[in-house]
């Protein structure tokens, strides 16, 4: 079967079906196999990411592996 024919064929059960449960479990899978997803954020977290860029920029971070060997001796220190 080729892609158009398998296309076809999706379209043609789909709009057979009734089940608005089913088409809803549908349009999400096909939501979350989208190219072109776009996030809309809150001009809070836009500000709070702005502001994260600028720590990075400047240094103040904690590289991953060392935070986990802080954490580990924090952990074992209890």
């Amino acid at each position: 079967m080729t892609t158009l024919q398998l296309k076809n064929a999706l379209i043609q059960r789909i709009s057979e079906i009734e089940d608005k449960s089913i088409l809803e479990a549908i349009k999400t899978i096909l939501d979350a196999k989208s190219e072109s997803k776009i996030i809309n954020l809150t001009p809070e977290l836009t500000n709070e990411i702005k502001a994260s860029k600028k720590e990075i920029e400047q240094g103040l971070f904690t590289e991953n592996d060392l935070l986990e060997k802080e954490i580990e001796e924090w952990l074992n220190e209890k």
